[in-house]
This record gives structure tokens, C-alpha cells and sequence, in this order.
């Protein structure tokens, strides 16, 4: 029979512990850096799954081997056309966003 670790806590008990409940400045400032850390972050997994290196992502999509390492990186962020384009013309993908309550 397998054992449950009783001390164990979900992520979203473990930011309210940490960071407070949803809507405090602290949380919310997690969640969002978490949004654009995701981003690059899906845009990395996506760029290696079609076997490209961000040189030859950015040759396709206009901008630059610099510019893609930044998203990938959060170091900057991204307009969701420019999103679109690299998705779109870089990847032959489809950019889908959606917005939650």
C-alpha cells in the first residue's frame, strides 16, 4: 500500500504560505513574472522541438539570434504580435491565448 506523506502541501498552499493570498501585490507579482517566465520558457521547449537554434529562429521570423535568447531568457518581453509571428512563422505553429475568471 503506498504511504502519503502528510507534510506535503499543493504550489498553490505553498505561494498563499509564501506570498500571500491571490490579489495581494506580493502574489500577484509571482504569478505574473511566472506567466512571462513561461512564455519563454515554452517558446525554448518549441524551438528545440523543431530542431532549430535561435539563430535560425530569428532568421525565419525577422529579428534576431539576441532577441529570442532574451524571451527565452525573461529578460525581455515579448508583444503578442511579435509572439504570433515567431509561433506562426518560425515554429509553423499555432499561437492560441485565452483569458480565465
Amino acid at each position: 500500500m503506498k504511504t502519503i506523506n502528510k507534510d506535503l502541501i499543493s504550489l498553490d498552499q505553498f505561494k498563499t504560505i509564501h506570498y500571500g493570498n491571490v490579489g495581494t501585490k506580493k502574489r500577484d507579482d509571482l504569478d505574473a513574472g511566472f506567466e512571462s517566465f513561461k512564455i519563454g520558457e515554452l517558446l525554448h521547449n518549441a524551438r528545440i522541438t523543431k530542431g532549430l537554434t535561435q539563430k535560425q529562429l530569428a532568421e525565419k521570423t525577422g529579428t534576431t539570434k539576441s532577441y529570442i535568447s532574451k524571451i527565452e531568457n525573461n529578460i525581455k518581453e515579448v508583444r503578442i504580435s511579435t509572439l504570433q509571428k515567431i509561433v506562426e512563422l518560425g515554429l509553423g505553429g499555432n499561437l492560441q491565448l485565452s483569458i480565465n475568471f
